[in-house]
């Protein structure tokens, strides 16, 4: 067990990536997990959690987090009535099945696997972030289904690999069709609610009775780290949704682009490094 000096540098991390993940959470209409798996899977790792279980953990325990965070997010745009709550209900089962489907798949992944899907999808949102231009457009307004509903599935299931809340996958899909960023950043709070819960539960399941996971883990999740996090993202997120409708993203974008590369590079070092 590392010393006391050594943990409280830890649940110090882990609370200022709360701070950040709440306000991405509002700002980006995403669940912050592309900011908290990437420091849990640190964190666990310096606590000696066992390699094989450390990655499941660290996205199990973002989706756990996410729960809280993308109903408040969602609430605080709802009240603003920019929510596409016509989408949200054409997905109300399409995106969590999407989400129960990742758990089943990354119950018989490895570590290694889960990583690499990480990562591979952390580059192809950093391109997005970086590169995005207003005029990249598909089409005048959302596909029909079984398009859209198809959509709704992938976005359920990439989100859930990577326990994320599917605000930056949303936000792609709406906005090459058309839709007003902010109106995609609203929706996509509400997606991170269709994804985080089913996905919760998912990933108590895939990890129930694994062994090598800390204390107070209940399958993939463990509750300290949720416990310890979750407060902080409740007390932030409105202010990144005061954020998302008061100012220019086009920096934050290119910024949290340049993050997402160097968390792709820090897990593709780790599989072949």
């Amino acid at each position: 067990m590392p010393p006391i000096t050594e943990l409280m540098m830890f649940a110090l991390a882990l609370a200022a990536a709360g701070v950040v993940a709440g306000v991405l959470a509002g700002l980006f209409g995403i669940g912050g997990g592309a900011i908290l798996v990437p420091v849990f899977y640190q964190v666990f790792g310096l606590l000696g959690v066992d390699d094989a279980v450390r990655m499941h953990l660290s996205v199990g325990t973002s989706l756990a987090i996410i729960v809280p965070t993308s109903v408040r997010s969602f609430l605080s745009h709802y009240r603003r009535g920019v929510v596409d709550i016509d989408l949200l209900r054409n997905w109300l089962v399409a995106v969590p099945l999407g989400a129960i489907l990742a758990t089943v798949i990354a119950a018989y992944v490895s570590s290694e696997t889960l990583r690499l899907i990480f990562a591979v999808i952390a580059l192809a949102i950093a391109f997005r972030m970086i590169f995005n231009r207003a005029s990249w457009r598909i089409g005048a307004d959302l596909p029909n289904n079984p398009v859209k509903w198809l959509v709704g599935v992938a976005i359920g299931v990439l989100s859930g690999l990577m326990g994320v809340g599917g605000g930056v996958l949303n936000n792609t899909f709406m906005t090459l069709y058309s839709r007003p960023i902010h109106q995609a950043v609203a929706t996509s709070s509400g997606v991170g609610v269709l994804i985080s819960i089913p996905g919760l539960f998912g990933y108590v399941w895939a990890g129930w009775g694994e062994a090598g996971l800390p204390p107070l883990s209940t399958g993939f999740i463990n509750w300290i780290a949720v416990g310890l996090i979750i407060p902080i993202t409740l007390l932030v997120a409105p202010v990144g949704v005061a954020l998302a409708h008061a100012m220019g993203r086009r920096q934050l974008e290119a910024g949290f682009g340049i993050f997402m590369t160097l968390i792709a590079f820090r897990f593709f070092y780790s599989l072949y490094g």
